[in-house]
């Protein structure tokens, strides 16, 4: 059974609005939203074998944060993770190697949301799932099979957190 492990990048901020959107950082809200996420893994024990990360800025602090709660883990930051549609990253995801058990990708929206939906067949979740997938949001989804058979309705999608339902209202949603 494969796992993928599907997470958007925390709250960035838009302080500065001369900054290409590629290099917003994390806002504060996105920070403790990170934390949250990060502790969630680690009590979880979700342990990605590798990490699919988006060369965005605010895509890489968000795994910064996370980092320290997963177990050593191959990480590459991927500059075509950036501005991707679901498509872009499924495609990515069939070049993944099969002894390769557990992968979390690390991205944006809408395709975060998209992918999910399109991979999950079955799952308690996929209402919530189709209604908001916010940022700091993760969706875990596991099949059976190589990762170049992943595809429409494959996988099951097991388990969805927002950061909000983690620690009461510490980390808003947007």
């Amino acid at each position: 059974m494969k796992r993928l492990f599907l997470l958007r990048h925390a709250k960035s901020s838009w302080d500065d609005p001369g900054l290409d959107d590629r290099d917003r950082p994390l806002a504060p809200r996105g920070r403790r939203a990170s934390a949250l996420i990060a502790e969630h893994l680690h009590r979880e024990r979700i342990g990605p074998v590798l990490v699919l990360c988006s060369s965005a800025r605010r895509a890489r602090e968000t795994l910064e944060r996370v980092t320290p709660a997963l177990d050593p883990v191959e990480v590459r930051i991927e500059r075509e993770l950036y501005g991707a549609s679901s498509e872009d990253l499924l495609q990515r995801l069939h070049e993944v190697p099969g002894e390769v058990e557990s992968v979390m990708m690390i991205g944006h929206q809408p395709a975060i949301q998209e992918l999910a939906l399109h991979l999950a067949g079955e799952g308690s979740e996929l209402e919530r799932v189709r209604a908001k997938f916010p940022t700091a949001a993760l969706a875990t989804l596991s099949f059976v099979g190589e990762w170049s058979e992943l595809g429409h309705r494959s996988a099951e999608l097991i388990a969805y957190v927002k950061p909000k339902q983690l620690k009461g209202s510490a980390a808003s949603e947007d």
